[in-house]
């Protein structure tokens, strides 16, 4: 299963070719201090390989991962890949805690600054519209920079937003710090994937994609449990404060076990050491290959490929404005459990975001449900032996988890009249959640496959309508519930959800021609050709 959630678009290593060279022997392993400060990974059995190539400008020294490489993250120990599989899942988690979390502070807020709810509802907008304008810098930087130095930074000022939100500085001045929040937080969840991919190989991604493509999922479904108590007993400051102590924690951590991950990076900072040392030319297979663009090159593509792929692409579009209806969804349950189980049943607004366990229940087991989908896969992929398995074949886990979103909304909306039972709306958000997440699952891995040399501009491109739907969909749902009523309210993200449902389904159908017909998908496939024949 390719690379993911929430994740995101990131900065994806394409070129599998390259990556599945890597020898399949045990290699001694470098201390976790040499992988965390040497950029290069530079020792003796590197410096003496020998290197295609004479070493002149005309005929350069072309650097690859050697056999056995201790530098290579595909080599590394597992327990290694893995703690940095639960520390990345973790980052992500706590700004998906951070952008529901917020919804407990609303009433206090509304009460201290005098304003309005929908003023105030505003800083889960703007928070969330950060993570559409994130993708856009980060995602293009950590191709020029490498993963790990960005994150540190732009994290590290996500810490210092979400401390700044304590104070007491103005409506407007929250507002503007919740967004700055959602834009340098967003990096983990745009780089992440794309660490995942780094550190395993194709045929081992799948679980580990399905537990880190669950946290910044999990983490709004807690949000409103957590920060309801929270505001409820010690005052809405204490919520921002626990978001900033939780990040600033998670930052430490990470800059102590994550080591940057690209291999490009880490290649071409190994060609540039040799160079220096030796006298002699070396440049990095990538840029060998041509796959190293200028940073003004990464930086256009980034900025100007989604929009693209969003305008001429259908299937690009009209799965991404699925993915986006189903996150807009979810921040519209933000707004209206407070109005079924606060106003409607009395409940408090710690109590209130108890409801929101039933989609974290759903989340959950769609890991288990992955896994049994992925087995079924192993045996698709056995079946056309040696030749690529149609992206075609990502799609089960959305035709089911598509059909169970709208059940779970309908069942939400006609069962929350107070007259019913209140463990019926709450059980409500199993099959939501569980469906929300096999279609987020599916579709992202659909489009990575169906567009690998194009991976990061699909998944960006993806990650900027869901967050202009997440964005959008939670400043009018309050006035969307007084005008239609709870029932019928709940019910049209439901009917908008059931007019998507056909989508899988067409695309399983007639997707191999409909990619034929498309620029970008009919040129990864010819990429995707000519590297295996090559």
């Amino acid at each position: 299963m390719s690379s993911r959630p929430d994740l995101p678009s990131s900065c994806v290593s394409d070129d599998e070719t390259l990556r599945q060279k890597t020898p399949e022997s045990k290699p001694r392993h470098s201390s976790l201090v040499k992988l965390l400060f040497d950029r290069t990974r530079v020792n003796q059995a590197v410096e003496n390989h020998n290197y295609h190539g004479s070493g002149s400008f005309e005929d350069p020294f072309v650097v690859n991962w050697i056999p056995d490489d201790t530098g290579n993250p595909l080599n590394w120990p597992k327990w290694l890949k893995w703690t940095i599989t639960m520390v990345s899942a973790a980052t992500c988690f706590a700004v998906g805690f951070s952008s529901s979390a917020y919804t407990g502070t609303i009433v206090p807020l509304m009460i201290h600054f005098k304003a309005s709810h929908t003023l105030v509802t505003a800083g889960v907008s703007l928070y969330v519209l950060g993570f559409a304008v994130g993708p856009l810098l980060w995602a293009p930087l950590c191709e020029i920079y490498g993963r790990q130095i960005i994150f540190v930074i732009s994290y590290g000022l996500y810490v210092v937003f979400s401390a700044a939100c304590t104070a007491d500085n103005g409506i407007a001045t929250l507002l503007v710090l919740r967004f700055f929040c959602g834009t340098f937080g967003s990096a983990p969840l745009t780089n992440g994937g794309g660490v995942i991919s780094d550190i395993f190989n194709a045929d081992e991604r799948a679980i580990a994609l399905a537990f880190f493509s669950l946290a910044p999922a999990l983490g709004p479904s807690l949000g409103p449990f957590i920060g309801g108590y929270l505001s409820d007993g010690q005052g809405w400051r204490w919520v921002m404060g626990l978001m900033a102590i939780v990040a600033g924690f998670l930052w430490v951590l990470d800059m102590c076990c994550a080591p940057e991950t690209y291999a490009p990076y880490i290649l071409q900072n190994r060609a540039d050491f040799l160079s220096k040392k030796t006298g002699k030319v070396y440049i990095s297979i990538y840029q060998h290959q041509g796959k190293a663009d200028p940073p003004s090159v990464i930086l256009k593509k980034a900025l100007i490929r989604p929009w693209q792929l969003l305008c001429f692409e259908p299937i690009v579009l009209l799965l991404s404005v699925y993915v986006a209806i189903l996150f807009g969804t979810l921040y519209m349950l933000f707004g209206a459990y407070p109005v079924v189980f606060q106003l409607e049943r009395g409940w408090s607004a710690g109590k209130g975001g108890l409801a929101f366990l039933g989609v974290a229940v759903g989340m959950v087991s769609a890991i288990p449900t992955i896994g049994l989908i992925n087995i079924w896969y192993m045996k698709v992929t056995k079946r056309f032996s040696n030749e690529p398995v149609p992206p075609e074949y990502r799609l089960p886990g959305c035709m089911l988890g598509g059909i169970c979103v709208p059940v779970g909304m309908f069942w939400f909306a006609w069962t929350s009249y107070r007259s019913v039972h209140w463990m019926s709306p709450v059980a409500a958000g199993v099959p939501f959640g569980l469906g929300m997440s096999l279609v987020f699952q599916s579709i992202f891995s659909y489009l990575i496959d169906s567009y690998t040399i194009y991976a990061a501009s699909v998944l960006a491109s993806n990650a900027v309508l869901r967050s202009l739907f997440g964005a959008a969909f939670p400043l009018f749902t309050k006035q969307m519930y007084d005008n239609l009523g709870t029932q019928w309210a709940s019910s049209v993200p439901a009917f908008l959800s059931l007019a998507c449902l056909p989508m899988p389904f067409i695309f399983f159908k007639y997707g191999p021609a409909i990619r034929q017909r498309c620029k970008y998908s009919a040129r990864a496939a010819q990429a995707l050709a000519m590297a295996k024949e090559g």
